[in-house]
């Protein structure tokens, strides 16, 4: 994700947003807004999950924990497979993933009483 923004940066010209991105991206973070679903996608980081192994880490039912995962896979944020009897779920995007990180590395700065790094904006090239 800074990649693309550092490159863009790194060019001289700002890279523009059109509303059917800014859409998804708004879209994508209504799904995090949810602490169970932001918690669901952080431990599936890790790799594939079952739904109970899942609801052992979450606060929240097996029941609560399919639902959110159900939503979560409606929204193409994670992809399930069948093996054998149980339903394997996975997130769908390492930008997604670092998306998780970021937004709960941030919360930990708050937590903590850590100063936030100030934004200085993309390096200046010559």
């Amino acid at each position: 994700m800074c990649a693309h923004k550092n490159m863009a940066g790194a060019s001289g010209s700002h890279q523009q947003v059109d509303g059917e991105r800014l859409g998804i991206a708004a879209d994508v973070l209504r799904h995090l807004a949810d602490p169970t679903r932001l918690h669901l996608l952080y431990l599936l980081g890790d790799g594939e999950q079952d739904v109970t192994t899942l609801t052992e880490q979450v606060a929240a039912s097996r029941s609560s924990v399919s639902q959110h995962l159900g939503r979560l896979r409606l929204a193409g944020l994670v992809q399930a497979r069948r093996d054998g009897r149980r339903m394997l779920y996975r997130i769908t995007s390492d930008h997604l993933s670092a998306l998780v990180d970021e937004a709960l590395g941030f919360a930990d700065h708050a937590v903590r009483g850590i100063p936030i790094t100030p934004f200085r904006g993309p390096p200046a090239f010559p």
